[in-house]
């Protein structure tokens, strides 16, 4: 059985990945598994997505772990962490 997720990109992955999309995955996926299917599509997804890149992630509007389980119609977010000055 598959779930889908609403992705949403922020910040410079906004820029480079556009705003967000749907994403089909099986059941039982976790953020880790959302970010490793978005590397396999190579090119930009792979750059921006790579694993030795800072990237935050929030489940439903909450900051998560790459462990966190998926469900069905939830939103994941990527974003870079976030600095100040």
């Amino acid at each position: 059985m598959t779930i889908t997720v609403e992705l949403r990109f922020f910040a410079s992955l906004r820029e480079k990945l556009g705003a967000g999309e749907a994403l089909a995955l099986p059941e039982g996926s976790t953020v880790g598994v959302a970010r490793e299917v978005l590397q396999t599509r190579g090119g930009v997804h792979a750059e921006v997505l790579a694993r030795g890149r800072a990237v935050r992630a929030a489940l439903n509007q909450k900051m998560c772990a790459e462990s966190a389980v998926l469900k069905d119609g939830d939103e994941l977010a990527f974003f870079p962490p976030v600095t100040g000055g």
